[in-house]
């Protein structure tokens, strides 16, 4: 998949590609969802996990290259940013923006 997305191979002469968080995140315990953000070679990604409340992994969800805000919606008050990319070089780098609503 990284290789359609990115144009790039997963083996270099260095290695695989790995994903190495540079940061892991729980967000709220009601929504069991965690999100981990790393970059290797270029390629920035963001993977967002549903945890059940047996602490297995019941959803993943995998962004490349995408910018990425997490907002909670609720039918009583106004949506809130719970999270966003923090990526290293979001000021000389533009990617699309994505929106995850809980």
């Amino acid at each position: 998949m990284m290789r359609l997305l990115t144009t790039t191979t997963t083996t270099t002469t260095t290695g695989s590609f790995r994903f190495v968080p540079r940061s892991v995140d729980a967000l709220a315990a009601s929504s069991g969802t965690v999100i981990a953000e790393g970059h290797e070679r270029g390629c920035y990604w963001v993977h967002a996990w549903t945890v059940g409340p047996d602490g297995v992994i019941t959803q993943l969800r995998e962004y490349f290259n995408t910018d990425l805000t997490v907002t909670r919606l609720a039918a009583a008050v106004a949506a809130k940013c719970v999270w966003q990319s923090r990526r290293p070089d979001s000021a000389t780098n533009s990617l699309p923006g994505l929106l995850l609503a809980l």
